[in-house]
């Protein structure tokens, strides 16, 4: 379905404002587009596919047959580290990099063959991109006047996307008057007025504190939310990707790793680097000793630690053993599989918990988390249930 700018109005269902001024006008609407370009029905597609997209910068691909199905009103994360391609599959997909092979299909028709402005997609940059001598009204209108759709309704579709993002009241500052989660608001605000059938989001909240971070995000979702827009949004934070996302596909060295539900990857990580990346920040190489399907038991040093992997390893090969800080447990006694004998260097006061690096005897350091006031020095014991351990074969990564 075509996501609609809600209007305000005391009654009835919510109308786009385009289809309000329509009423008013009487007149059709003058930024139809040309036989080239996206038709109106592009804007309620079912689905965009990117098939086999790779893009090579002299010999390195930048990305390396890249596939997905994204389905209209979904909201993706590509996630993944500075040099993974990204970006750049945001750059194919928008137009501004042709491929090097591959095919762009938005339903029945193949797009990647349009230039960027007729593929109709709005994009939100991380350094917002603003007109610096217009004021916002204008700065948020400006696409809808080069469409040169009516002054009408061009002002009706403003005013809605600014009620939208909570700016109403702003309409006649300049951006060097605004804070930088205003500015990115503006942006939102100029991508969504022109109902585009995708957006495409490219860091845009990189560039603000911690605490700017956290509001916009809420309010990133609240948008999606309330107009269900398809929605791209790069990103290299985890935590945008797991709180924003409603699939996030995760990529390394140009290559997909992963594709997956927030809670399928946070849980069920299926490569080294994707648990590395996601939160399992404790790596410990080892060798397996046996296996029994997924189950696995490895020795690292000294130690025996049971874990499960994504297929069944042989033993006698190399594996890394992943675990989240938030999941060793300090124990004060008793016995139990996956007990790990520390020496304390390190902590950190995080607020509610005590953030420890530790040492095993066999020299391995260990990140975990305590309600305990630990000291650099003390002995401790923690332990972490089997089915919280990953096991994997050993990437560059993992090492």
């Amino acid at each position: 379905m075509r996501p609609r700018l809600p209007t305000h109005s005391s009654g009835g269902s919510a109308r786009s404002v385009a289809d309000v001024a329509d009423e008013v006008q009487g007149t059709v609407r003058t930024d139809a587009p040309d036989s080239n370009s996206l038709d109106e029905r592009d804007r309620q597609f079912r689905e965009l596919r990117l098939d086999g997209v790779t893009r090579a910068f002299g010999t390195t691909d930048a990305l390396r047959d890249f596939t997905i199905t994204i389905r209209g009103g979904e909201f993706v994360a590509f996630l993944g580290p500075s040099g993974s391609g990204k970006s750049t599959a945001l750059n194919c997909l928008s137009g501004l990099l042709p491929l090097t092979s591959g095919e762009i299909w938005l339903d029945d028709r193949r797009i990647d063959t349009l230039p960027p402005e007729r593929r109709g997609f709005a994009m939100v940059f991380q350094n917002y991109a603003l007109f610096p001598h217009l004021d916002v009204r204008r700065n948020v209108g400006f696409g809808l006047r080069m469409r040169k759709v009516p002054k009408p309704e061009t002002a009706r579709r403003v005013a809605e996307a600014l009620a939208l993002v909570q700016l109403s009241h702003k309409a006649e500052s300049h951006p060097a008057q605004l804070s930088g989660g205003e500015q990115q608001r503006v942006a939102i605000a100029r991508a969504i007025v022109c109902e585009p059938p995708l957006v495409l989001m490219d860091e845009p909240l990189s560039n603000l504190d911690a605490k700017l971070r956290l509001e916009m995000r809420t309010e990133i979702r609240r948008l999606h939310q309330d107009l269900g827009l398809t929605t791209v949004y790069v990103t290299h934070d985890q935590h945008e990707a797991l709180s924003l996302a409603d699939r996030i596909v995760i990529l390394r060295r140009g290559v997909v790793e992963q594709v997956g539900v927030p809670s399928e990857v946070y849980t069920e990580p299926q490569t080294d680097f994707v648990a590395g990346f996601i939160g399992y920040r404790n790596a410990l190489p080892g060798n397996v000793v046996e296996g029994h399907g997924r189950r696995t038991n490895v020795a690292v040093g000294d130690l025996q630690l049971v874990g499960t992997s994504p297929a069944a390893m042989p033993p006698g090969g190399n594996a890394v053993v992943r675990i989240r800080p938030d999941d060793l447990v300090v124990r004060h006694g008793g016995d139990g599989p996956n007990q790990i004998p520390l020496k304390v260097e390190v902590v950190e006061y995080g607020g509610r918990e005590f953030v420890v690096e530790g040492v095993t005897p066999g020299g391995q350091r260990l990140y975990f988390t305590a309600s305990e006031a630990l000291r650099p020095g003390d002995s401790v014991t923690v332990a972490v249930d089997p089915e919280q351990v990953r096991v994997f074969p050993p990437t560059e990564e993992g090492r």
